[in-house]
């Protein structure tokens, strides 16, 4: 049997991008206490995700989501990583406030935005170690946050995977408009 690469490179992107997932669950939590939620996202939805980043400049005017809309249809599968907001009771103050009491409501918990911030290191590391190409996206996770396709979840971003000839996530030009 002869398998060309072309052929099977989407199903190990897939497979490549599960690894990933076990990489961010895996991570160490701080505390031990594990809020992160995980997700990939394939096929029209990449669309569904890559329509809002467009939408959202209305909004907000960030033209460089245009640029990453558009990346994210040059990938083969999205992996949104978030995490549910839950204060770990340590009164430790890296969120700006002395106690966990006294952190207003919408202030982040640090040690769950850094959990998070573990849990993308080691999903991009396994990636680099299984050579697929991956770029961390604030914006299509913001996207993906609004899109509510990690329910309770704050803080999330987002990976695109691919594997191509060229990195599609590397020397991006701006997008300066919408292309009709």
């Amino acid at each position: 049997m002869i398998q060309n690469e072309r052929a099977s490179r989407h199903e190990h992107v897939l497979d490549v991008a599960r690894q990933m997932m076990t990489a961010a669950r895996t991570a160490p939590k701080g505390k031990g206490v594990d809020i992160i939620e995980i997700a990939m996202v394939t096929g029209n939805d990449l669309k569904v995700l890559s329509d809002k980043m467009v939408a959202m400049v209305e909004e907000h005017g960030m033209k460089f989501f245009l640029r990453d809309a558009a990346n994210i249809l040059q990938a083969e599968c999205v992996i949104i990583i978030g995490t549910r907001e839950q204060a770990q009771g340590l009164n430790c103050g890296h969120c700006g406030y002395p106690t966990c009491a006294g952190r207003p409501e919408g202030v982040p918990c640090a040690i769950n935005s850094v959990d998070v911030g573990i849990a993308i290191g080691s999903a991009c590391a396994t990636a680099a170690d299984l050579r697929v190409d991956t770029r961390v996206m604030f914006s299509a996770g913001l996207a993906a946050q609004q899109l509510e396709w990690l329910p309770g979840c704050r803080s999330v971003y987002a990976i695109p995977v691919s594997a191509s000839s060229k990195n599609p996530f590397f020397d991006r030009k701006p997008k300066e408009e919408k292309e009709e």
